[in-house]
């Protein structure tokens, strides 16, 4: 592969993901390699629906058919599966990844249909309603970045998609009146109506104390599926248990900062600084080392958290005890 798509795959996870950008540099260099690959089509794949580079709308750029471009996505992603040439430096990339790790064909569908969800205008009525969005657009990631580090087993790969799950739960809290502004809202619209918000007033000023508690909401929901996937890092190599313990403590921060800003939390992005990224590299290396004393027992996973697709034959689909 060559070294000017690696720079472009560095450059894109610095770029599209700061938080995750510090935590992938811990990785051994063949699995970051492969992680960033897998980063970059990924990224690659949201700029195409969106009409997008790297996040950021192109100036002049011509009208853009969501939907065609979502069709060309799946029809490419099938055709990499199937061994077929690729023309596409960020198709020839996950290419290789996907067919080296063995990444089941159907976590690359399941996030694609998490961009369809997008350009179908999905809405998003009950906790569980976002859930099965956050596991499209990142569970199933997890469930990808996880075949790389070698873990196939279904009770690793619970693990890995409790983390996407925690990081969008994340995500989503962070960036609820930036979503607005582009008309996409992922937070349950029974919150929003609990919290006598109208689903077209979220960004608006006056909502802001209202907003804070919603978010809140969020971040708390997102903590059994941050807990849940510790018990994962003790089936990783070394390396990408510090790297994943690490990402889990950034982005389980940005929650908790947006949670403590209150009324406050979209005044500015929020993020961590290097000095506090430094501190949670350091406590996710302890963590790895502590998982390797842990045992080859993995605790039960909790029966009340969202259960991912495919997974219902061996663990029903519970009906979120934690959503009220």
């Amino acid at each position: 592969m060559s070294e000017a798509l690696m720079d472009h795959a560095t450059r894109t996870i610095e770029v599209g993901s700061r938080s995750f950008a510090a935590a992938a540099r811990l990785f051994d260099p063949a699995t970051r390699r492969s992680v960033l690959m897998l980063y970059a089509w990924c990224r690659h794949c949201d700029d195409v629906v969106d009409g997008q580079e790297l996040g950021f709308n192109v100036e002049g750029a011509a009208p853009h058919d969501a939907a065609a471009a979502l069709a060309v996505l799946d029809t490419q992603t099938r055709r990499a599966y199937g061994g077929a040439p690729m023309d596409d430096p960020a198709f020839a990339a996950f290419q290789e990844v996907a067919l080296c790790h063995r990444i089941d064909p159907r976590f690359a569908l399941d996030h694609l249909a998490g961009f369809a969800m997008d350009v179908d205008g999905a809405r998003y009525e009950t906790l569980d309603d976002t859930l099965r969005y956050c596991y499209h657009v990142a569970g199933v990631v997890g469930l990808m970045m996880a075949s790389i580090m070698g873990a196939h087993e279904d009770a690793v790969l619970d693990r890995a998609c409790d983390l996407g799950l925690a990081f969008q739960l994340t995500n989503i809290a962070r960036d609820i009146v930036e979503d607005a502004r582009m008309g996409r809202c992922y937070v349950p619209a029974q919150w929003l109506r609990e919290a006598g918000i109208a689903p077209d007033e979220v960004a608006d000023p006056r909502h802001r104390a209202a907003l804070a508690k919603v978010a809140a909401r969020l971040v708390d929901h997102a903590e059994p599926y941050y807990d849940s996937a510790l018990a994962g890092i003790a089936a990783l190599p070394l390396r990408s248990a510090w790297a994943i313990a690490s990402a889990r403590n950034v982005y389980r921060q940005i929650g908790i900062k947006v949670k403590r800003r209150g009324a406050h939390a979209w005044d500015e992005r929020a993020g961590t600084s290097k000095a506090m990224k430094l501190w949670l590299l350091a406590k996710g290396a302890a963590t790895a080392l502590g998982s390797r004393l842990s045992g080859p027992a993995m605790r039960a996973r909790p029966a009340a958290l969202w259960q991912r697709p495919g997974r219902a034959a061996d663990a029903p689909h519970a009906a979120h005890a934690t959503a009220a």
